[in-house]
């Protein structure tokens, strides 16, 4: 049975597989070392680009869904951007996390425009401040789709394998490509990732949406200025669509590819559900913002107590342990009609056997 949580991915040992996922969590070098400091196996910073002077926050930038019931945000929506603090101010503080926490696996969410020289650039300047792994941010579903950034990029799968084809050409650490929800077909894009060579997939990013209207005012939420745009949903509701998709994904992709699964992960058992379906690592977000840093105790100890209760000896043998049971329809329907002619053929045979029984009962008494 697994005594810790640790594991290896992409040659990166992690001492939990726990990520806080790019977002507010990881928005600057001090929130950042905290998370660190309590026991993040490891985070990706918010996504920064070569030019933060183009990137334009607005506020309010959030909106909750909530129960009925209870009144618990189970859906959020933000319409924020990537981040707009100065790139050479993240090459700093990047560079000094990684000097003050050697051991801390530290992930560089990057976004660029569609120019082979602007990725290269971004990627050769970030990777010399010691970050572990990069995260190609090719799915932010909102903000800057004029410069076909984002969503906007990773919908097509030619772009995808273009864009990851030019990162996979300069970085010599691990790249990950951060797929989009917002398409039919998630493996698409995640094998065109595959195909220039991408060393694992991070799925899924957040769902467009419309988080819903005030009664009051009747204006879409959250309101700037009296407008609004779609936004990107998150927590624990998209949890089920994560879940498939992370799925679909495993599936279709090489064994050798790893996947760092997220969406709406807010317990142990969340997190052993993305690794059951192929998830290597996993990521928190939202819950983190909700709940606090602080829960990185609770997700350890219930995914360890979730190892010791199945008999895993190693959180790696739990990975893809539920993929197999996931079928077609017409596979389903076949499986269902032999269980009938099983069970029924098993009826016959027993039928058969008392009979045999009975007679050979007779025999013996006469």
């Amino acid at each position: 049975m697994a005594k810790d949580l640790s594991i290896e991915v992409n040659g990166i040992k992690f001492e939990n597989p726990f990520l806080l996922g790019s977002g507010p969590p990881g928005t600057n070098a001090k929130v950042i070392a905290k998370s660190f400091d309590l026991g993040w196996g490891g985070v990706v910073c918010k996504t920064i680009s070569l030019d933060a002077s183009l990137v334009v926050n607005v506020a309010p930038r959030y909106g909750k869904f909530r129960s009925r019931e209870s009144n618990e945000v189970v859906g959020f929506e933000n319409i924020e951007l990537i981040s707009d603090r100065p790139f050479e101010t993240w090459l700093d503080e990047l560079t000094q996390l990684k000097k003050n926490y050697p051991n801390k696996v530290l992930v560089a969410s990057i976004m660029e425009e569609g120019k082979r020289e602007n990725w290269h650039e971004i990627v050769k300047r970030v990777q010399e401040t010691g970050v572990d792994a990069f995260e190609m941010n090719l799915s932010c579903p909102h903000g800057m789709p004029e410069r076909r950034m984002g969503l906007a990029m990773g919908e097509d799968p030619v772009r995808v394998e273009e864009v990851v084809g030019w990162v996979k050409e300069v970085s010599t650490i691990p790249v990950w490509a951060k797929m989009t929800p917002n398409v039919t077909h998630p493996q698409d894009s995640a094998l065109a990732a595959v195909r220039a060579g991408v060393d694992g997939i991070a799925a899924i990013n957040t769902i467009l949406s419309v988080v819903g209207i005030d009664p009051k005012t009747l204006l879409p939420q959250p309101t700037v200025a009296g407008a609004t745009v779609p936004g990107g949903y998150s927590g624990q509701a998209v949890r089920p669509i994560a879940l498939r998709h992370v799925m679909e994904i495993a599936k279709a992709i090489p064994s050798d590819v790893t996947i760092s699964g997220m969406g709406g992960i807010e317990t142990g058992w969340d997190a052993a559900q993305f690794m059951l379906l192929g998830s290597s690592t996993v990521q928190v977000c939202t819950a983190a913002m909700l709940r606090g840093y602080k829960m990185i105790g609770e997700l350890t100890e219930e995914l360890l107590k979730f190892t010791v209760d199945h008999k895993f000896a190693h959180l790696r043998d739990c990975i893809g342990h539920s993929l197999p049971h996931f079928s077609t329809h017409a596979k389903l329907v076949e499986a269902q009609r032999q269980a009938k002619l099983d069970r029924k053929s098993n009826a016959d045979n027993n039928w058969k056997g008392d009979i045999a029984k009975e007679t050979s009962d007779l025999t013996a008494t006469e």
